[in-house]
C-alpha cells in the first residue's frame, strides 16, 4: 500500500467521475464508545452508498466466517468419529457382557432382578466412560499448548494459545451422550439372560431389540446430540444432513455386515477343498466374529474420507482443473473511455492475442424492488450488500444465453429496461416485470426486468449480475474493464506495453489469482482431510479393539484346528482371508457412501459438477483391506502360539 496525497491523485485525474475507487475512513473513539448504536446511525445516514462498517468487534468478518465455518465443519467430522468410537464402543461392551454372562446368570440364580443387573454393569461402564471423557479432556487441553510453536509457524497472523473453557465443556458433553447412546442397547440386552443359562454365547441369542423403555431413552439421548451439536456449531442445516449422512452411512454399513455374513454362510459350503477359505467365510458368518462392529466402525470413518476425498478432488476440478484452457490472462479495468480505442487496436494487432472482452463499468446500489427496500424483498443476499457492478449494451453479446424475456430492441430509447442473472433473480424471488431502483453516482434510475440471462462465473471471465439499455445510462461517466485470452509467454510483454501506455489502468493476472484461490483451497482441504483422517484413526483403533475383544475366541478356533490336523500357516492364512474380505466390504460400502456424500455436497453446497475421483476411492478400498489385515494379524500370533491341550482343558 502507498499513501499519496488526495488532491496529487486528482491533479494527476486519477479521481476523475466514474474512476473505480473506494474511500476508508479510520474512527478513533473514546472508549466506551456505544459501537452497535454507532453502526446502525451510520448505516440509516449513509444508507444508499454502499457503506461497509468492520470495527473492534469483528476486525476481520471474512477470516472470522472462515474461522466459523471450518470449525463448525470440523466439529461435524468430530461427529462422525464420534459415531465411529460410539460403534467400536457399543462392541467392546457387548463382548465384556458375553464374557460376563455366566457371572449375570449366577446373580439372577441368587435373585438378583433385572433393574440390579442393568445397574450394575451401567455404573461400572459409566464410571469407565467418565475416566475416558477425563484422559480426553486433559489430552484435547494440553495437545494444542505443546504444539503451539509449530502452530503458529504455519498460520499467517499471530495466534493466542490458551486452555479454553467452552470448547471443553462441548466435548464432555459429546462424549457423555455420545457414550450413554451407544452402551445402553448392549446393557439394555444383557437383561435377557436368564438364570438358567450358563453357557457363554448366551447374548448372542437374546432378542434383537431392547425393551420399548430403553429404546425410547436412546432416541432421546440421540436427539439430545444431535440438537446440541447445531446449537454448538451454529449451522442447524448441515448438521442435520451430516446427521442423516451418518445415519445413512450407519444403516448401509449395518445391511452390508448383515448381507456378508448371509453370503459367507451361503458360500461356505462350495468352498471344498480350499479349507483356508472355508473357515473365513464360516467364522465371518458366525455370531462372535464381530462382523458388523468391524464393517461398521471402518467403514464409517472410510466413508468419511472418501466424502472428503471425493468432495476436495471435485472443489479442486472446478476451481483449477480447467480454467487453463479458458480463463482469461488478464483482467484491465479503469480503462477510461478516451483509452478504449487505442486499448484495443494494440492488442487486436498482436497475434499471441486470441480474444479481447470488453464492456462499459458502473457500479450501482439496489435500492428498491417493486419500489419497496430491497432488503425487505431479498432479505440479505449478496446482490444487494453494497455496490454492484453494472453495465450496457445494445445487443447481447455471443456468448449470452437469454432464459427469459427478451433483449430490448437495437436504438431503443424508452423507459430503462433490465437484463438480470437467471440463478440470482430465481434466489432473491424477482422474475420478468419486476421494477428495480439502482442508485448510480447518486442518480436513482428505475427499471423494469424484461428478460433473464444466464450468467456463468466459473469462466473467470466477464459477467455481470445487471445489464441496461444504452439510453438508460447515456451521459453517466464510466470506465472500461477488459479481459484478454492470449498465450502465457507474451503476457508479460502485453503487461509492459499497456502500463507504459496507460499507467492509470489496473491489470489483474487471472492466473495469479487462481493459485492464491488454489493455495486457500489446499488449505482447507488439509485442515478437513485432518478431521477425516483422525475419524479414521478413530475406526482403526476400534479394530484393533475388536480385535483384542476375539482373541480368546480365535484362540479356542486355533486350539480345536490345530487338534484336528491343521497346520499354523494355514490358520495364518484363514485369519488373513477372514480380515481381508471384512475389509473389502467396508470398503466397497465406504466408497458407495463417500461417494453419494460427496455428489450431495459438491451439487446441493458447493455448486460444482461431479466426477468420481478413482484415486481417491481405489485407495479407500486398499486402505480398507490394509487396516484389517494389520489389525487382524497383530493380534494373531498369540492364537497360534497357543498350544491346544491347554485351552480345551481351561475351556472344559
Amino acid at each position: 500500500r502507498t499513501i499519496v496525497l488526495h488532491t496529487s491523485l486528482e491533479n494527476a485525474q486519477l479521481l476523475a467521475a466514474g474512476t473505480l475507487f473506494n474511500s476508508k475512513y479510520r474512527l478513533a473513539l473514546p472508549p466506551g464508545t456505544d459501537l452497535e448504536t454507532l453502526e446502525a446511525e451510520a448505516r440509516t445516514r449513509f444508507e444508499n452508498s454502499g457503506l461497509r462498517w468492520t470495527d473492534a468487534r469483528n476486525g476481520a468478518p471474512g477470516v472470522s466466517e472462515f474461522v466459523d465455518r471450518l470449525g463448525a465443519f470440523l466439529v461435524l467430522v468430530g461427529l462422525s468419529g464420534l459415531a465411529v468410537g460410539g460403534v467400536g464402543v457399543s462392541a467392546a461392551v457387548r463382548a465384556y457382557l458375553s464374557e460376563k454372562t455366566s457371572v449375570i446368570a449366577t446373580l439372577r440364580t441368587l435373585g438378583a432382578e433385572r433393574s440390579t443387573i442393568f445397574q450394575t454393569y451401567f455404573i461400572q461402564i459409566g464410571t469407565l466412560s467418565l475416566l475416558g471423557i477425563a484422559i480426553g479432556l486433559v489430552l484435547g487441553a494440553l495437545i494444542p499448548l505443546a504444539l503451539a510453536p509449530v502452530i503458529e509457524a504455519r498460520l499467517p497472523i499471530p495466534a493466542s494459545f490458551a486452555i479454553y473453557p467452552g470448547p471443553l465443556f462441548e466435548s464432555a458433553i459429546y462424549g457423555l451422550l455420545t457414550a450413554f447412546v451407544f452402551t445402553l442397547w448392549p446393557l439394555a440386552r444383557a437383561e435377557d439372560v436368564r438364570a438358567a443359562t450358563l453357557f457363554r454365547d448366551a447374548l448372542g441369542t437374546a432378542r434383537l431389540l431392547p425393551a420399548p423403555r430403553y429404546l425410547l431413552w436412546i432416541a432421546l439421548g440421540l436427539a439430545t446430540l444431535i440438537g446440541l451439536a447445531g446449537l454448538f456449531s451454529g449451522t442447524w442445516w448441515l448438521t442435520l444432513w451430516t446427521s442423516g449422512g451418518i445415519a445413512f452411512a450407519l444403516a448401509l454399513l449395518a445391511i452390508a455386515a448383515t448381507g456378508i455374513r448371509w453370503l459367507s454362510r451361503r458360500l461356505a459350503p462350495r468352498a471344498k477343498g480350499r479349507p483356508a477359505l472355508r473357515w473365513a467365510l464360516g467364522a465371518i458368518s458366525g455370531t462372535r466374529e464381530g462382523a458388523a462392529s468391524v464393517v461398521l466402525s471402518l467403514g464409517l470413518g472410510l466413508s468419511v474420507l472418501a466424502a472428503v476425498g471425493q468432495i476436495d478432488g471435485n472443489l479442486r476440478n472446478a476451481i483449477s482443473g480447467n480454467l487453463p484452457d479458458i480463463a482469461p490472462s488478464y483482467f484491465f479495468v479503469d480503462i477510461q473511455r478516451d483509452q478504449i480505442d487505442g486499448y484495443t487496436e494494440r492488442l487486436e494487432s498482436d497475434d499471441s492475442v486470441s480474444r479481447i472482452e470488453s464492456a462499459p463499468m458502473l457500479r450501482g446500489i439496489i435500492t428498491q424492488i417493486n419500489g419497496t427496500p430491497a432488503s425487505e424483498v431479498a432479505g440479505d443476499h449478496w446482490v444487494i450488500q453494497g455496490d454492484r457492478g453494472l453495465t450496457y449494451s445494445e445487443t447481447p453479446s455471443e456468448n449470452t444465453r437469454i432464459t427469459a424475456g427478451e433483449w430490448w430492441p437495437e436504438g431503443y430509447s424508452g423507459a430503462p429496461q433490465i437484463s438480470f442473472a437467471a440463478e440470482e433473480a430465481e434466489e432473491m424471488g424477482i422474475g420478468l416485470g419486476d421494477t428495480l431502483t439502482i442508485n448510480i453516482l447518486g442518480r436513482d434510475i428505475t427499471g423494469t426486468i424484461t428478460s433473464l440471462r444466464e450468467v456463468d462465473f466459473s469462466t473467470a471471465g466477464i459477467g455481470f449480475i445487471l445489464s441496461m439499455n444504452p439510453s438508460a445510462l447515456q451521459g453517466a461517466p464510466h470506465s472500461f474493464i477488459s479481459t484478454v485470452y492470449a498465450t502465457e509467454e507474451s503476457e508479460a510483454q502485453i503487461l509492459r506495453d499497456i502500463a507504459n501506455a496507460y499507467p492509470n489502468v489496473t491489470a489483474i493476472r487471472v492466473r495469479d489469482a487462481i493459485d492464491r484461490v488454489a493455495d486457500v483451497l489446499a488449505g482447507l482441504a488439509a485442515a478437513t482431510s485432518y478431521g477425516a483422517g483422525a475419524t479414521l484413526l478413530t475406526g482403526f483403533l476400534v479394530l484393533i479393539g475388536a480385535a483384542a475383544a476375539g482373541t480368546q475366541a480365535r484362540t479356542y478356533e486355533a486350539a480345536v484346528l490345530k487338534t484336528l490336523g491343521a497346520t499354523r500357516r494355514r490358520i495364518l492364512i484363514s485369519f488373513a482371508t477372514r480380515a481381508a474380505l471384512l475389509g473389502l466390504a467396508a470398503g466397497a460400502v465406504a466408497l458407495a457412501a463417500g461417494i453419494t456424500g460427496g455428489w450431495a455436497v459438491s451439487t446441493f453446497v458447493m455448486d460444482t459438477d461431479f466426477s468420481v475421483i478413482w484415486p481417491s476411492a481405489l485407495a479407500i478400498i486398499i486402505g480398507g483391506v490394509t487396516a484389517t489385515l494389520v489389525a487382524g494379524l497383530a493380534f494373531a500370533w498369540g492364537p497360534l502360539a497357543a498350544r491346544p491341550a491347554q485351552v480345551l482343558r481351561g475351556r472344559e
